[in-house]
């Protein structure tokens, strides 16, 4: 069992939506102990409180505290499990969720989600804050409040964002499109190779033509299995062949990010190539994803990135780290086959990559 908070706002009115929160831990949920002197997690007993903005909301909101806080630091693939487990729990008795998560691996958090909650038909907007909530300058209150407004946003009926997303400092971003950029800055997260969903401002614009569209035939399904006998591997010049073989030759390794330079490119010395051959042979996928923020893996363009296109490395055209390796780990859960494996890497899931 979880803690659980019920807040209607909107009565005696009937709510126009409702909306399931998930505190998961993290710099928003934070106060100032005087006592203790240091920061600790707060009650959501005392949300009104803390946010007394929530009294002028039209929709119900529940809040559910994992029984275990965690530090995003400390995030692991059975907490992403966990919850979609809440997620499809909950999916027919709430309109939306926001998920309340550290900054330092929510797009991880995010990219795996939208990968694990197939069919999602409903927003799962994920926020946290860079400042906590018992502080003065805090960002929590604004992101907190604005992404329980996207969440519960309707036309018609449908929700105006029925996907997997990350709401900070104004703008909403694809959860598998976004990156952590910034650590003491408030506008903490980008999405260098897709446009924003939504802009906050006086009114909130939504951009439209790139949001996920609705499917009313949809029907959720959960993927409860991840695989992380899965490393990434960052190249520079100088990295050494006894570097490349120590890690390509982990025991029960099954699938490498290789973060690669500019446009896919890689060394194309003899001993490196051949690193690379010997470990596709013995079974392991390798997905090629730049190390530049923006841009694309182009394989084939310079001689540099053919070779690597030769030898059956794949392209990870303009995805994200964080969307490559949960990808990865969920691909290898599924598949058992290396050439669907390698297919499935290649191809978009859930608008991951373009």
């Amino acid at each position: 069992m979880y803690r659980t908070v019920h807040i209607n706002p909107a009565l005696p009115n009937q709510p126009r939506s409702s909306v399931l929160v998930i505190y998961t831990g993290g710099t928003l949920g934070m106060v100032y102990d005087r006592h203790n002197d240091q920061l600790i997690p707060f009650d959501f007993e005392q949300i009104l409180d803390r946010v007394p903005e929530i009294r002028r909301l039209d929709f119900e909101l529940t809040v559910i505290t994992l029984n275990h806080l965690i530090d995003s630091s400390d995030m692991h693939p059975t907490i992403w499990i966990d919850l979609g487990r809440i997620i499809l729990k909950n999916y027919q008795d709430y309109d939306s969720f926001v998920i309340l998560h550290g900054t330092d691996t929510m797009a991880y958090t995010a990219s795996a989600l939208s990968y694990l909650l197939e069919g999602l038909n409903k927003p799962v907007i994920l926020t946290g804050a860079q400042l906590p909530i018992g502080v003065a300058r805090t960002d929590a209150r604004e992101n907190f409040i604005t992404a329980l407004e996207i969440a519960a946003a309707q036309q018609d009926g449908k929700p105006l964002v029925p996907e997997v997303c990350i709401y900070f400092n104004s703008l909403l971003l694809r959860g598998n499109r976004a990156k952590k950029k910034e650590s003491v800055h408030f506008n903490a997260f980008q999405s260098e190779n897709y446009p924003h969903l939504a802009m906050a401002g006086v009114r909130i614009e939504y951009n439209t033509p790139f949001i996920a569209p609705y499917h009313p035939e949809a029907t959720l399904r959960l993927h409860e299995k991840m695989d992380t006998n899965v490393v990434v591997l960052p190249l520079f010049p100088g990295i050494s062949e006894s570097v490349m073989d120590s890690v390509l030759h982990i025991p029960g390794l099954r699938g490498v990010v290789l973060e690669t330079f500019g446009a896919g490119n890689a060394p194309t010395s003899p001993w490196f190539l051949d690193s690379l051959k010997r470990a596709l042979d013995a079974g392991l996928v390798l997905f090629n994803v730049s190390q530049c923020d923006g841009g694309r893996v182009t394989q084939g363009r310079y001689q540099t990135s053919k070779l690597l296109e030769r030898i059956g490395v794949v392209s990870g055209a303009d995805i994200t780290m964080e969307a490559a390796i949960t990808k990865m780990m969920f691909v290898l859960a599924q598949e058992s086959d290396g050439q669907v494996i390698r297919k499935r890497l290649g191809e978009p899931i859930c608008g991951e990559m373009g």
